[in-house]
């Protein structure tokens, strides 16, 4: 009957008792939170419930799993120790990227409530991502580093490495030049503020919003819905548009080639009452004027200003739609003309044998 007991004691003792502790930790973190609104971080915390307990419940049994006196155990032993203890260095790790996402979200959400300016919140909304993913790289990195020195192989094997670390770490470098460099350019995008997430940019020729930033790529959604990935360098040793930068309000521009006869005064009217009905203008400023001449047509420029470069587009289009149409239908005279009849000859001159074959149609 000990037999039996014991193992179910020791056993479901350790599961029992982790759900317990599981549970009061929840219910500690949800009186805290009700209490405690003008921050996030208790209901965050409440997500490592799960990795909390498979750390309690890993170290319970590694502690307690020879008591069982199981004989299948006490012949693998060593080995079911170290699966305990791989299972607690990954559950610990799990713990601890849990926490300190819920530090971190915690910290933005209550920086993204109490800050009006977009810009400053993209900014620290894309060093946050940077820096969680940083943490989760560190804290992986060495949780795997720590499951091999479990190993008595692996032990030999790192002081054999620690002997040569200087010329692999040379080897290294040199092998992963473009793979550092990226690294250190997100690092740089981050905390030197060149751009960030929900930025407007145009790169290539491409204009898009920043989707995504990580240590190595940074991806711009297009217009169209596509998506650009880019290796963070680029934006590190080339230059490029922020549309964002200083502040997202933008100016247009609308040019129209007319004829001489346009009648401007009477478009700038007009284009005036197309602003006024137009909401995508911010009501900032707005003007018409003649910025150049040909021998054929004049360069007519309407600038217009809109709260962001999504609306910019929409009263640029807007505008140039409603001049058009307005001038076809109340001035056509003053939309470019080509000439395609031929000029009349000068008193004096006769025309030409070809002249009149081509004006009458006879080759």
């Amino acid at each position: 009957m000990e037999n039996v007991l014991r193992p179910l004691i020791v056993l479901g003792g350790s599961v029992v008792l982790t759900l317990l502790v599981g549970w009061l930790v929840d219910l500690l973190l949800r009186r805290a939170d009700s209490r405690h609104t003008e921050t996030p971080l208790w209901g965050l915390l409440r997500r490592c419930r799960v990795p909390l307990e498979f750390v309690l419940c890993t170290a319970l049994l590694r502690g307690t799993f020879r008591q069982t006196e199981i004989g299948s155990f006490e012949d693998h032993e060593a080995g079911i120790g170290r699966l305990l203890t791989l299972v607690f260095i990954g559950a610990s790790a799990w713990l601890v990227v849990r926490i300190a996402a819920a530090v971190v979200d915690s910290s933005y959400t209550r920086y993204a409530a109490s800050t009006r300016d977009p810009a400053r919140v993209r900014r620290v909304r894309t060093q946050v991502t940077l820096i969680q993913r940083v943490v989760t790289a560190v804290v992986g990195v060495v949780a795997v580093a720590a499951m091999l020195l479990t190993f008595p192989a692996m032990r030999a094997v790192g002081a054999s490495m620690l002997a040569s670390a200087g010329v692999l770490g040379i080897v290294a470098g040199i092998a992963a030049q473009s793979t550092l460099g990226n690294l250190f350019a997100g690092l740089q995008i981050a905390f030197g503020d060149m751009v960030r997430i929900g930025d407007t940019v145009v790169v290539d020729g491409e204009w898009g919003t920043v989707e995504e930033i990580t240590l190595t790529f940074l991806a711009v959604r297009t217009w169209d819905e596509r998506r650009i990935t880019m290796p963070v360098s680029y934006f590190t040793g080339k230059p490029f548009e922020n549309w964002s930068r200083g502040g997202v309000q933008m100016t247009g521009t609308v040019f129209l080639h007319l004829d001489h006869s346009a009648p401007v005064r009477e478009m700038r009217e007009m284009l005036h009452d197309i602003l006024r009905e137009c909401p995508a203008w911010d009501g900032r400023d707005w003007s018409l004027a003649v910025t150049d001449t040909t021998p054929t047509t004049m360069l007519v420029r309407a600038v217009v200003t809109a709260k962001d470069a999504d609306d910019i587009w929409t009263v640029r289009c807007a505008v140039r739609e409603q001049l058009i149409a307005w001038l076809c239908d109340h001035h056509p005279y003053a939309l470019p003309r080509v000439a395609t009849s031929q000029a009349a000859p000068s008193l004096g001159e006769h025309p030409s044998p070809d002249d009149g074959n081509a004006r009458t149609g006879r080759g």
